[in-house]
């Protein structure tokens, strides 16, 4: 029966694609419907591919099962094999009489309501809002734990959090190879990794992650990662150990790696609760080197150390800089959120959810039939949002959109709250209604909405440049004996100073 087979792999490949092709014609508006159509064809594509790797070995046929097959039925009496398999049809039938049959044109059709719930409702938290925005206050939390960061808010740190360097988003070098610090990079690399495969369902994010994993091998064999390069010296000055010091009175610290100016600051800083810690992890290294033998061994491991902990920093830059769009709406969002109440977010919150829901039982009745637009329930008359519902009431008070101000040189529109007034004099329609009014300076006539009191301006304003504009033949000219002509007042100047 491979041929079945075959023909059955083909019929099922035919209608996933057919499925596909139902859904990718279909734009939805809103970013849970596209995301859910996105996760849909995601899994309908891996579907063709475990179909596909079915598929080949029948066609490779090493077992030459198909080659016995096709012989089987060109060789023998063709209804014979015929009514053999009907019995063999038959005989199914009979064992399982009360199994029932499917329709297999629907399996991999668009399927909405209640009874198929999607597929991103399980994958987001409220905060991410279906992939729009970052939740990163598991990773916040994590970050102030760390000992020696800078304490910086949640609002803060989504700017610095892919900045490492020490008082942004990082550590100190030498702190930066604490299991701690390593832990917490690795929860912000996966988290990040996992909201761009959720987001993004349909690129091949796996192409993408090998790419990024050659750049840093590429980089790190040049030494060019940024605060991992390997210490050079600066100057001719050294210590006892080799290493580079700024002046000659300088000493070095090898447990905290660290420079002091003098040996006085640097026997006070002895007795320091850092420096008895750093010392204590010092001499457990040393003593786990075995002597000056391994010493190259250690220098090798410490290396490998320091490249897990720069590999995943490195991660977590691009991955911050390919989800540049939303680590910015996640930053405008913070800050929009910290100006409301506990409620309004909690009602926030209940409006997505039920917006969705909502807009499905509206595509559902579209699809019925029912002719006609359902009346939203709007008692308190406000305004309505880009989505053609009310807008809630804290948005309607916060903007005064109780407050109606009127412009009759607008012809008596009406205008909802102040910001709306405000702007509209800066507007085509108001300055052109100026304009025929014979009003040329427009800007004069802020806040102003009567005809009669811009006319009136307007003919004061008229008054007053007529009455300090000079007339050139009014003004009394003179003459000297040269025969220049000037002002009389120019005149009688000149004449007092004996120049004429």
């Amino acid at each position: 029966m491979l041929f079945e087979e075959q023909r059955y792999i083909h019929e099922d490949l035919e209608r996933l694609e057919q499925g596909i092709a139902d859904r990718m014609g279909d734009e939805p508006k809103q970013i849970r419907d596209r995301l859910n159509r996105d996760h849909e064809v995601s899994q309908l594509l891996d579907q063709i591919q475990q179909q596909s790797a079915e598929l080949l070995p029948l066609y490779e046929d090493r077992a030459e099962l198909r080659s016995k097959e096709i012989l089987q039925i060109n060789s023998g009496d063709p209804f014979e094999e015929f009514y053999r398999r009907v019995a063999d049809i038959k005989d199914h039938h009979s064992r399982y009489a009360n199994e029932q049959a499917e329709n297999s044109e629907g399996w991999y059709r668009p399927r909405k309501g209640d009874d198929h719930p999607y597929i991103v409702e399980s994958m987001f938290s409220g905060e991410e809002a279906y992939g729009r925005f970052f939740d990163l206050h598991i990773s916040h939390e994590s970050y102030l734990n760390l000992p020696g960061v800078k304490r910086l808010a949640y609002m803060q740190y989504l700017d610095v959090f892919d900045n490492f360097q020490p008082g942004f988003g990082g550590v100190k070098r030498a702190d930066k190879l604490r299991d701690q610090y390593f832990k917490y990079l690795g929860e912000l690399m996966e988290y990040l990794e996992s909201f761009m495969r959720r987001t993004r369902p349909l690129e091949n994010l796996d192409k993408v992650f090998n790419g990024w994993d050659k750049e840093f091998e590429t980089a790190w064999e040049k030494d060019e990662i940024q605060g991992w390069q390997r210490e050079k010296p600066a100057s001719t000055t050294n210590d006892s150990t080799g290493r580079a010091l700024s002046t000659a009175e300088a000493v070095w610290c090898e447990a905290c790696e660290k420079e002091f100016k003098n040996e006085n600051v640097y026997k006070g800083h002895l007795s320091g609760r850092k420096h008895i810690k750093a010392a204590e992890v010092l001499a457990q290294v040393q003593g786990s080197s075995g002597g000056a033998s391994n010493a190259g061994h250690v220098l090798l491991a410490f290396r490998l150390k320091e490249r897990a902990v720069a590999e995943r920093e490195y991660r977590i830059k691009k991955l911050a800089g390919a989800m540049s769009t939303e680590r910015d709406d996640t930053r405008v969002n913070v800050e929009r959120r910290q100006g409301m109440t506990e409620r309004e977010r909690a009602q926030e919150l209940e409006n997505l959810f039920n917006a969705t829901s909502e807009q499905q039982e509206q595509e559902d009745e579209e699809d019925d039939g029912e002719d006609g637009d359902d009346k939203i329930y709007n008692p308190l008359k406000l305004p309505l949002a880009w989505d053609g519902k009310p807008i809630p009431f804290w948005l309607y008070r916060l903007h005064g959109l109780g407050q109606e101000f009127p412009c009759e040189i607008c012809g008596n529109f009406v205008y909802r709250g102040r910001r709306a007034f405000d702007k509209h004099f800066n507007e085509t329609n108001h300055i052109t209604n100026l304009k025929r009014l014979g009003i040329t300076n427009t800007h004069l006539f802020r806040d102003i909405t009567a005809i009669e009191e811009a006319m009136k301006l307007w003919d004061k304003i008229r008054r007053e440049e007529k009455r300090h504009t000079v007339d050139d033949g009014s003004v009394v000219q003179m003459e000297d004996a040269e025969g220049n002509v000037m002002p009389e007042k120019v005149y009688l100047d000149l004449q007092k100073q004996g120049l004429l």
